[in-house]
């Protein structure tokens, strides 16, 4: 959300690092970010960190994404849901909208959590607020910072962590409803899977 903020054109999320650096190779000029165990990878032009983004003038800029968690989630679920998106804090109120506008049968609310492996409480409380604005019940937002800054979020206020997880991260991450678009996954004209924003109005 906040690379889209920045004025990216597209992201694509892949679950291979291998096929990241093979995309860069087959277009100049795309831009890689993430990260594996939270590390910014070698050759990426960006980690993990929504404040290193918010640095960056990314107008028009493509990027391929690969995480630890996220994004294997979006290449596991290809082909396992009518329609896929993707979701956080910032843009959950969004995803709540459009999900409504669309009337779907069934919704189905993937926490990803450590490496897709462990929960964690900043994907738990996310997907618990999605469905708290799908369904018009009740959610403290206070609460879930309190809780999640004394769980997963603690790591973000250690010094020796400050490289890879800057406390501004933190608070950008639990910026909730601060982008008003939700982002579907697509797919382009290669057949590789992509996002970019759709404006959801309230």
């Amino acid at each position: 959300s906040y690379a889209f903020s920045r004025g990216a054109a597209r992201i694509y999320p892949v679950g291979d690092i291998g096929e990241a650096y093979r995309r860069r190779e087959e277009t100049p000029g795309i831009l890689l970010a993430g990260e594996r165990g939270g590390v910014r990878q070698p050759g990426f032009d960006f980690g993990n960190s929504p404040f290193e983004v918010m640095q960056a003038d990314l107008q028009g800029k493509t990027l391929v994404h690969t995480t630890s968690a996220g994004t294997q989630g979006v290449a596991a679920a290809i082909g396992q849901a009518e329609e896929l998106l993707l979701g956080a804090l910032v843009n959950a109120g969004a995803t709540a909208r459009y999900l409504r506008a669309k009337n779907p049968a069934e919704v189905s609310l993937v926490a990803m959590g450590l490496a897709g492996v462990t929960p964690t409480t900043e994907d738990r409380l996310c997907a618990e607020y999605i469905r708290a604005q799908l369904l018009g019940l009740p959610f403290s937002r206070e609460g879930a910072v309190e809780q999640l800054r004394s769980t997963d979020g603690a790591r973000f206020f250690r010094a020796e962590s400050q490289d890879s997880a800057p406390e501004q991260d933190f608070w950008l991450s639990v910026e909730f409803d601060r982008f008003d678009f939700a982002l579907p996954v697509r797919r382009d004209e290669q057949g590789y899977i992509y996002t970019q924003p759709v404006h959801v109005p309230e």
